[in-house]
């Protein structure tokens, strides 16, 4: 339960019309140490100014928050009482906001001058779209992609693109499947009115589950080059962790089961199910079979109330199957190699 605080009411209450700021950035904190500072010093350096800045601290029990945040007014922290976890975290930050566009960046990422107005002039190119990424530049090697958008294999795979890569890897400006929520970018009113982040999902892939729910209803995600954030990346959960793991195999269930429309889903279930077991396969080869068993089991459990919930939704009549397939990928080398290319031909979407 977050903590009652002048800093909780007053972002919850509207500000005058005059001083509604177009950005609100939400900074989900969880033991993220010396990293949050520098990622609030970032924010206050930023060339656009028109941005609050909420930082939701997940019951860190580390010193984080010990002079993290600037003396500025765009400033706000909503300390909580215990880890809700990262998707009911940035839901509670985006609460109530007044502004356009809603922007999610991790802790240990520190964003380029640039960062916000670089996203800002990315809606104006594209007005009709209402999900952004940013590219992710590895922290410690400035020469490594931490990632360039969120991929989707059709057979119910994600992975962070091109993660691990040369910089010269990065793609150009055009769409992909999903923003990566490290350093995204939404429409504000779409978000809400999709429901935001599934925070049974708790963290990992709730971005891309977010995402695919957003495409249903028709909408597009741009992935934009110029807009850059380094990130140190798992500074907070150890990487290739049991509980990366876990998470991981259960929302992975998760998402192609809650999303996956239609004719399509009876398609590629077979090769759902096939990926799936490769997956446990590998795992013991690898010496972590358990954490990724018990989450296919914890998956499993679930499915239950979201096959009711596919059951009972609304029918979707928006979607475009084959707009849908173009922005997956069918390719397993791609898989193998956690690539990801933009689709470049976005001029349609262009004002």
């Amino acid at each position: 339960m977050a903590n009652q605080s002048d800093s909780d009411t007053q972002i919850t209450n509207q500000p005058k019309q005059s001083d509604t700021p177009a950005v609100r950035v939400v900074v989900v904190n969880y033991n993220a140490g010396p990293h949050l500072k520098r990622c609030m010093e970032s924010l206050t350096q930023q060339s656009y100014s028109s941005f609050e800045t909420v930082v939701i601290d997940n019951a860190s029990t580390d010193d984080s928050l010990e002079n993290a945040l600037p003396d500025d007014p765009r400033f706000k922290l909503i300390q909580l009482d215990e880890n809700i976890g990262f998707a009911a975290a940035n839901n509670l930050g985006a609460q109530n906001s007044p502004a356009t566009w809603l922007a999610t960046l991790n802790p240990d990422a520190v964003a380029e001058p640039n960062w916000l107005e670089a996203l800002l002039d990315a809606t104006r190119r594209y007005p009709d779209v209402a999900m952004f990424g940013s590219t992710q530049i590895d922290a410690m090697n400035p020469n490594k992609l931490d990632g360039s958008g969120d991929a989707y294999f059709a057979f119910g795979l994600a992975w962070r693109g091109n993660y691990g890569h040369p910089l010269s890897d990065l793609p150009e400006e055009g769409e992909t499947f999903s923003p990566c929520a490290a350093a995204a970018f939404y429409k504000t009113t779409v978000f809400h009115a999709a429901g935001g982040f599934d925070e049974r999902f708790f963290c990992y892939l709730e971005d891309v589950d977010l995402a695919f729910r957003l495409r249903l209803k028709g909408e597009r995600c741009i992935q934009v080059k110029d807009a850059v954030v380094r990130h140190v990346g798992s500074a907070i959960s150890i990487p290739k962790s049991d509980f990366v793991r876990f998470h991981s195999a259960r929302n992975n269930l998760w998402l192609f089961v809650k999303n996956m429309p239609g004719v399509l889903f009876w398609l590629l279930l077979p090769g759902h199910i096939l990926l799936q077991v490769m997956w446990l396969m590998w795992a013991a080869l690898r010496g972590h079979f358990g954490p990724v068993w018990r989450g296919f089991l914890a998956g499993f459990e679930a499915l239950p109330a979201i096959w009711h919930e596919r059951k009972t939704k609304p029918k979707l009549i928006r979607i475009n199957i084959i707009r849908l397939l173009t922005a997956m990928t069918f390719s397993p080398i791609k898989l193998l190699k956690k690539e990801n290319v933009t689709i470049k031909n976005t001029s349609f979407l262009r004002k």
